[in-house]
């Protein structure tokens, strides 16, 4: 084979370079959610396609949230991401003018298992306050949140009300200085309950938050394992970089 033939790069699969045209044209052309978008017998004939192909582009974009199809209507614009920061979920959604909530699914006093103890720092004998609730935006269902507490540093927070921010309780309540907050992020699949819970189909893409929230003094005063529906959420995370990052120590 000719070292030209041998070095030359592979070709962009057609269904890949039709799926970027369309999610551009969403882009650029501002295309509003629920908008409807070209039929896979349209796309094949504007790029001179199979049908099986265009239908391939489709479904690249739905798995990715970028649309979704109501069939026999047709292919439609999907609500844009709500973009995240590590942090409080009632807090980032006001912060975009959204309107968060929160749906207690159990609440609990419990001994810890020793992944938890171990994130917390907590001694044997030591229990937390376990919280489980559905987090919604705008009434969508968006995540799933179990949240440890300390329960020597929480006491009577399973009186409170569960439908707001358990970060602005921890403030108000009890006096915490928070000051750093630290998450894994993990692609999984979401499993039959949760995507019940969660409003979507079964084996669907979702987001493992895994978070440790420390105050002012380096405690753990808070652990989560938050799963959330990865086509409705998207996150945001900055770092300082090289000489930056050394002098902000």
């Amino acid at each position: 084979m000719p070292a030209a033939a041998r070095d030359q790069a592979p070709a962009t699969p057609r269904y890949i370079a039709i799926a970027a045209l369309v999610r551009d044209r969403i882009a650029t052309e501002q295309l509003g959610p629920h908008t409807l978008l070209p039929s896979e017998r349209e796309l094949a004939e504007q790029h001179g396609v199979s049908r099986m192909t265009a239908r391939q582009a489709l479904s690249l974009l739905e798995s990715e949230g970028v649309v979704y199809r109501r069939p026999p209507r047709g292919t439609f614009v999907a609500e844009p991401r709500v973009r995240f920061h590590i942090g409080s979920f009632s807090e980032e959604v006001s912060r975009l003018g959204r309107r968060p909530a929160a749906r207690l699914m159990w609440a609990e006093h419990q001994h810890p298992t020793p992944a938890v103890r171990l994130a917390l720092g907590l001694d044997d004998a030591a229990m937390v306050n376990v919280f489980h609730r559905l987090r919604t935006v705008d009434d969508v269902p968006f995540a799933l949140e179990t949240t440890f507490l300390p329960a020597d540093l929480t006491p009577g927070i399973l009186d409170e009300p569960d439908d707001g921010s358990l970060w602005a309780i921890l403030r108000s309540r009890y006096g915490v200085d928070l000051a750093r907050s630290t998450a894994v992020l993990e692609s999984i699949v979401l499993d039959d309950a949760s995507s019940s819970q969660l409003g979507v189909r079964a084996g669907s893409a979702g987001t493992l938050l895994t978070r440790c929230t420390e105050d002012s003094t380096g405690r753990c005063v808070e652990y989560a394992r938050d799963v959330y529906r990865a086509d409705r959420a998207s996150f945001e995370v900055s770092e300082l970089l090289g000489a930056h990052r050394l002098s902000a120590v």
